[in-house]
């Protein structure tokens, strides 16, 4: 797989397991932008499910798209936030994404990471290695 996405559970209301589900839909070189490429992955929640605590690559600007549900996320020096489906976000080359967390106990949620990064940069996030690695 060329991308993977993990994500965190807010220390304060844990999920019940990093238990993501992540496939990449795209991938390929953007043709007048030498040297970079599109990467675009689905991330799927089940009902308390999160991702582990990451940080991603210092080559990939990425949009994120809440799909369907709710989708709690924090990226380190901001605050905690609530998107639900239809809203966006963006982050940072280089940003350490503390909490990706299904909201709801009860709902599914799953959300599209859009990668922009350098073309061969295999690891578009690393997981913080908190009790071990997935």
């Amino acid at each position: 797989m060329l991308a993977t996405i993990t994500m965190a559970p807010a220390a304060a209301i844990p999920a019940t397991s990093y238990n993501d589900t992540i496939k990449t839909n795209f991938s390929h070189p953007i043709s007048n932008v030498p040297g970079k490429s599109l990467v675009a992955v689905e991330v799927s929640y089940p009902p308390g499910g999160a991702s582990a605590p990451h940080r991603h690559s210092d080559s990939a600007f990425i949009y994120a798209y809440v799909v369907s549900g709710r989708i709690a996320s924090q990226v380190e020096g901001q605050p905690e936030h609530m998107y639900r489906a239809g809203e966006s976000w963006y982050e940072t080359p280089g940003a350490h994404h503390l909490i990706s967390r299904n909201a709801s106990k009860t709902e599914p949620a799953k959300l599209l990471a859009v990668f922009v990064a350098d073309t061969g940069d295999n690891a578009l996030t690393t997981p913080d290695h908190v009790g071990g690695s997935r």
